[in-house]
């Protein structure tokens, strides 16, 4: 574990995606409203994150990279609070990508107890977060000085198939590393990556299948399908209490169990399995022992309460598992 987190100091990543701040507001809640039938919840404090896409290029930043990220903030109270997460994490943010007239992303959630009660978002339009063919070229032009670039889409605008295609077609010998953490929801086509992260939902959604209570994940009819339709060099599915599935050349070629001790809340463990993934790829070790650090690392960040990226110290602790 030491000699691999070794390797990982001051690989270059690009993060491309929905960046987001999460606000957890805690308290507890005693009584019923007079006015509702609904909970009060006496706040005690407020805290704030990187989520999205920020949350990625945190997990990143934590194992060892030189971290780079472009995503639309606005010039608001969120945006500044993001921003402040970023830089201070040392994490670059071109200036170009803080504008007015943008809204943060803004997840707010209630916690009560450490169980999640309600979750408030604040957010524009796709279309204000999507990239003009301009940026998209300055993304493609500054892409290739980096080791890897990760695509995190929450679904917000931020990433399209123009971007996606563009990135896809600019790849030549030496070009980076591919990933992306898919929201097939956006029909955007995912062909011809290195690495595609997507859940069991994701993943059904992508093979064009239909969840099936009662019934184990059919995982050979889904490497198949993905393979056939979007031809990633490498496809990992996260499925949650199962563990992970590998998949290349469109079959299963490993499962591993999850890892997980306790679960107490699975946000952000999908953005911790890209960039730990990504990152294993990176420095050359092959796509089973990178998944197996990837589901190592999901498993210590399941086990936290609110969305947090995986710390070094936290995987020298449990070195012995990989």
């Amino acid at each position: 574990m030491k000699a691999l987190l070794k390797k990982f100091e001051g690989k270059r990543i690009l993060v491309i995606g929905d960046l987001m701040l999460d606000q957890y507001t805690w308290g507890d809640a005693r009584r019923i409203s007079p006015e509702a039938p609904v909970p009060v919840v006496n706040v005690s404090q407020e805290s704030h994150v990187a989520g999205g896409a920020a949350n990625v290029a945190l997990n990143l930043k934590s194992l060892g990279a030189e971290v780079e990220v472009c995503g639309w903030i606005g010039r608001d109270m969120a945006g500044s609070q993001l921003v402040e997460l970023l830089v201070s994490a040392g994490i670059v943010l071109n200036p170009r990508f803080h504008e007015e007239g943008r809204t943060t992303i803004l997840k707010t959630r209630v916690m009560v107890r450490n169980q999640q009660l309600c979750r408030l978002d604040r957010e524009g339009s796709p279309d204000e977060y999507a990239f003009a063919t301009d940026v998209i070229e300055a993304i493609i032009q500054r892409a290739e000085s980096f080791d890897a670039v990760i695509l995190s889409d929450y679904g917000k605008g931020a990433l399209s198939g123009q971007l996606v295609d563009a990135l896809a077609d600019a790849r030549r010998e030496g070009s980076p590393i591919l990933a992306m953490d898919p929201k097939p929801r956006r029909k955007i086509a995912h062909r011809n990556l290195d690495l595609l992260t997507p859940n069991r939902s994701e993943a059904l959604q992508m093979a064009g299948l239909e969840p099936v209570p009662g019934e184990p994940f059919p995982a050979e009819e889904v490497c198949r399908r993905i393979h056939e339709e979007f031809r990633p060099k490498y496809l990992v599915v996260t499925l949650g209490a199962e563990g992970m599935l590998v998949g290349c050349d469109g079959e299963v070629a490993l499962t591993i169990p999850t890892m997980a001790r306790e679960v107490f809340d699975v946000s952000g463990a999908g953005d911790t399995v890209v960039a730990a993934l990504t990152m294993g790829l990176v420095t050359g070790v092959s796509i089973d022992k990178a998944a197996r650090f990837a589901n190592l690392a999901a498993g210590i960040v399941v086990g936290k309460v609110g969305t947090a990226p995986v710390q070094t110290r936290e995987l020298l602790e449990l070195r012995e598992e990989l």
